[in-house]
Formats: C-alpha cells, sequence, structure tokens
C-alpha cells in the first residue's frame, strides 16, 4: 500500500532512497523511439569542434577538445514506431535541495545532451544562489549570439519572471518536493558547516529539540535551517505561517509547475513525468546519485516537531502529496503498478550491465577517472563504478549514467576536467 502524508508511523532519511533498491528481474524491452535521434554536448563557446569518423561499424561522433583528450557519443538506433504525442523539449525543472533532485537532473542532462538541446547554464554550478534568479545570471545570456535555450535544471531560487524572460513560452515547468522532516535531516548533516543554525547545535538532536534557540533571522545561509523548499521556491521562509498564506502560495505553485514530483515515490514520480514529457522508459531511468554512505533514523516524536519547525514546507508536501495521488488515479492505479515494475526491471538489468557493484562505493573506491562525487558534510557522499569491459556504446551510456552533476555540467559547456 501506498503511504500519503501523515500516514507514516517513523521516517528514516534513508526511506527516500527506496526506489534505487535493486533486485533480480527480468528486462522488460520499453517502447522504441519514433525517430533517430542523436546525442552529443552543444558548444556555445567555441572550446570544441565536431568531427565524424566511422568506427567498429557504428556511426560516431567525436568531440575533439583543444587539448587531446576526446569523447565520443554514439547515434541512438533509429525506429519504425509512429509516435503518439510530440516530445517535449522545453523544460524547466527548479531543482531544490536535498529532494533526490540530482538523480532528476542527471537524466535531464543525459536527454538534453542525446538530442542535441541547449542548456541554459549557471557561470559556475548554480545561478547565484541563494540570491533570486536573474536572468544575467545565465551565462551567454547577453551574448548577440544568444541561442533559444531547451532546458533550465541548476539550483536557483525560483523568480518566474525572470526565468520566463529565458524560457521558451511553451516551456514545460516541474519541480520535486520531500517530507521537510528528512530534508531537515540531510541538510543538517550536509549543511552544518554552512548554516549558522546548525553549526551552534551540538547534534541534530539538540536542534529538533530547540530549533529556535539556534536559528535566527536574516543571517546568511539561514534558509538551509527552515523552510528549505519554500526557500527554494522563492518565498520567505520565516513568514508567519498562516492557513491563507500557505494556500494561496501552493495554488500559485500549482499554476505554475504542471508536475510536482515525490521523493518518497520516485517512481511513480518517473512514470508520471515520461507520460508528461512524451518521453521513453530509458529516458526516465537513472540510478541514485549524491547519496549519504548513513543517514539518521527519525522517530516519530521528531518527525512532528520539524514538520512543525517547518510548516510552510510541510504545508506545501501535504498539498502537492494529495495532487500527486489525484494523478496517479487519473492515470490508473493498475496501469501505474505495471508502468512502475517495467521501470524497475529496465533498471536492475541496466544496474547490471553497467555497475561493478550493485551496492553504491565510496569515492576513494571508484576507479573510473572524472565520476567521483563532491564531498560535502559530515557523511561521505557515495557513487558508482562503472565496469570496463563494455562495448563502446555500452561503456558511454553507462559512464553518463552514473556522472555526477558538477562534471556532466563542465561536459556540456564544453570543458573537460582534469
Amino acid at each position: 500500500m501506498r503511504r500519503r502524508a501523515g500516514a507514516q508511523k517513523s521516517v528514516g532519511a534513508g526511506d527516500a532512497g527506496d526506489w534505487m533498491q535493486l533486485g533480480t528481474a527480468e528486462h522488460s524491452q520499453p517502447r522504441e523511439r519514433p525517430e533517430k535521434t542523436r546525442s552529443g554536448a552543444r558548444s556555445l563557446h567555441g572550446t570544441c569542434q565536431l568531427s565524424f569518423q566511422a568506427s567498429g561499424g557504428e556511426e560516431e561522433i567525436t568531440l575533439r577538445y583543444r587539448q587531446t583528450a576526446e569523447l565520443r557519443l554514439v547515434f541512438a538506433e533509429p525506429s519504425s514506431s509512429l509516435p503518439t504525442c510530440q516530445a517535449k523539449r522545453h523544460i524547466v525543472f527548479l531543482k531544490t535541495h536535498k529532494t533526490a533532485s540530482s538523480s532528476v537532473l542527471n537524466l535531464l542532462h543525459r536527454y538534453g545532451d542525446r538530442n542535441r538541446l541547449i542548456f541554459a547554464l549557471p557561470f559556475k554550478h548554480q545561478f547565484d544562489y541563494p540570491s533570486l534568479f536573474h536572468r544575467h545570471s545565465v551565462k551567454g545570456y547577453d551574448s548577440p549570439m544568444r541561442p533559444t535555450y531547451d532546458i533550465i535544471c541548476h539550483h536557483m531560487r525560483f523568480k518566474l519572471s525572470e526565468v520566463q524572460k529565458v524560457m521558451p513560452s511553451d516551456s514545460f515547468y516541474f519541480t520535486i518536493l520531500r517530507d521537510p522532516a528528512t530534508v531537515a535531516e540531510s541538510a543538517f548533516s550536509y549543511y552544518r558547516s554552512l548554516s549558522p543554525a546548525f553549526k551552534k547545535a551540538p547534534n541534530f538532536t539538540a536542534f529538533i529539540s530547540h530549533p529556535s534557540h539556534y536559528y535566527q533571522q536574516g543571517v546568511t545561509n539561514h534558509h538551509y535551517a527552515h523552510n528549505l523548499l519554500w526557500f527554494d521556491l522563492g518565498y520567505d521562509p520565516d513568514a508567519l505561517f498562516t492557513e491563507d498564506l500557505a494556500r494561496a502560495v501552493a495554488q500559485t505553485v500549482e499554476r505554475t509547475f504542471k508536475l510536482v514530483l515525490l521523493t518518497e515515490h520516485f517512481d511513480e514520480s518517473m512514470i508520471l513525468l515520461k507520460e508528461e514529457l512524451c518521453w521513453e522508459l530509458d529516458d526516465v531511468e537513472t540510478f541514485k546519485l549524491n547519496m549519504r554512505e548513513a543517514s539518521r533514523p527519525l522517530e516519530q516524536r521528531e518527525v512532528e516537531q520539524l514538520r512543525a519547525w517547518n510548516s510552510l514546507d510541510w504545508y506545501l508536501y501535504s498539498y502537492f502529496n494529495r495532487t500527486f495521488w489525484e494523478k496517479v488515479e487519473r492515470f490508473g492505479s493498475e496501469k501505474m503498478d505495471n508502468e512502475v515494475k517495467r521501470l524497475s526491471e529496465r533498471r536492475q538489468q541496466l544496474a547490471e550491465l553497467c555497475l561493478d557493484s550493485l551496492e553504491p562505493v565510496r569515492p576513494e573506491d571508484i576507479k573510473g577517472d572524472g565520476i567521483e562525487p563532491y564531498q560535502s558534510g559530515e557523511q561521505k557522499i557515495l557513487g558508482w563504478d562503472v565496469k570496463t569491459k563494455l562495448s563502446l556504446q555500452d561503456h558511454l551510456r553507462c559512464i553518463q549514467m552514473v556522472t555526477p552533476e558538477l562534471q556532466y555540467i563542465n561536459l556540456l559547456r564544453g570543458v573537460l576536467t582534469e
């Protein structure tokens, strides 16, 4: 039985990762893509040149960089299937914090990369966060040769009017939310050294008991400790909670974002996303990225305390938990169960094809170059190691599925890192 908001007996910070559990399953073939697509990073800054060559009977594109390094991306196979809808190519994803959004980001990276879409990229790795998003934080926006952007998906503090100046009017907006109790547990571990409120608390138990004792409004980076999702959406995390305010904001968010995913129901979220975007099953397959080595289980009393402290976030989560299951019911519960089963089976097959181990590994144990996750906070951030004896095509696909966001964004810029 699926859990809805308020129905949990206890919540552990690791619950959001349940979708990544790998078990033995047979392969279910995804629907074939209706048209031939080509993959490859699009360079806007003259850092690479495209050249064509044939190798091993496969067509490929080689992106030759100014130095000797190369990145080969293989053409997708053509399909004779007729499309039943038009795949969306203009996409706005609000990447919220501590919500499994890095896994969603990876599938957007891969889809845009494969289909040669143009990303609106930040100058570094996020759009001047925690400041509100501004169009001038997009690299190349002020250039006279500014392109039409297809996807924007990296961390920002959302401001609709500015995003609309960057993205096409037909863009599809979506985001992801998570129970604020487990957001808080993850944020405390990850941002302990950055948030003054977290730094003051001797431990997470003390913070849960008396958050207002350690929290001070108006201090830089205080938002990591209070209504973080509300803040990411562009609102004041310190606003006094009233139901009228919370409802008005939730309704505004609902009008803007046509789909709000839930971390705790990641597989169902991927199926709804696939349907909304008119993508294929493989387009929304992903391994869990940016995960911690360990998390702290929460007692129900602590869950309630954290939800009360983050009351604006809890209202948002409860509101969109309801709309999420309404979408599932419209989609069809039995159909959803079948699609989730196919998604899980396909993920299992890709894991067995790609990964040295079906369990994530510590960064020092990753043998592949350039796929170690960025380390932050009190816990090790785990990653994946890819098998070495793979065909060129499989190796490239597998590497893309485990490439962390910082390395992938550099690839999208046409810059190789050491």
